[in-house]
């Protein structure tokens, strides 16, 4: 009897053993391969009836806390960003060893500046609440990327 159950507890053991490496090639593999995206966006028109809304100013990015960026830094929003551990990025977070390759995207959306998370591995955080998708900036918000810390600046 004592030998059948130590039986079944190495089988559950091994089994176990297997999930877990699974878990783990799949989890590194997925942030591997993610690559270059590539959309084709075909912008819609505008009715004749809708004016144009005035241009807005656009936000800043200013670097609170980052293992790689020196506190203070200004990041300008006056175009698409992408944040991560590759050095080819908008914002690179080469010694950020929490970063993801392509992290996060910071970009300019209908109700103004979203951040969005590239399926990163540890996620990208606004004021401590994980980001799905994408999510509109407001003035004072704190974006983490790993152990980087990014204060939103509306632009006024």
């Amino acid at each position: 009897m004592v030998e059948q159950l130590l039986l079944a507890l190495k089988v559950a053991f091994v089994v176990l053993l297997y999930l877990f490496v699974w878990r783990v090639i799949r989890v590194a593999s997925r942030d591997i391969a993610v690559g270059q995206e590539s959309m084709v966006l075909t912008p819609a028109k505008r009715p004749a009836a809708l004016a144009t809304p005035p241009p807005r100013r656009r936000g800043r990015l200013v670097v609170v806390q980052s293992p790689e960026l020196p506190e203070g830094t200004e990041i300008d929003m006056s175009r698409e960003l992408v944040a991560g551990r590759d050095a080819a990025l908008d914002i690179p977070l080469g010694a950020d060893g929490y970063a993801s390759g392509r992290h996060a995207r910071f970009a300019h959306g209908q109700d103004g500046d979203v951040v969005e998370d590239l399926r990163s591995t540890n996620g990208t955080f606004v004021n401590g609440d994980r980001v799905s998708g994408r999510r509109v900036l407001q003035s004072g918000d704190v974006v983490t990327i790993g152990q980087t810390q990014l204060e939103y600046r509306a632009g006024g």
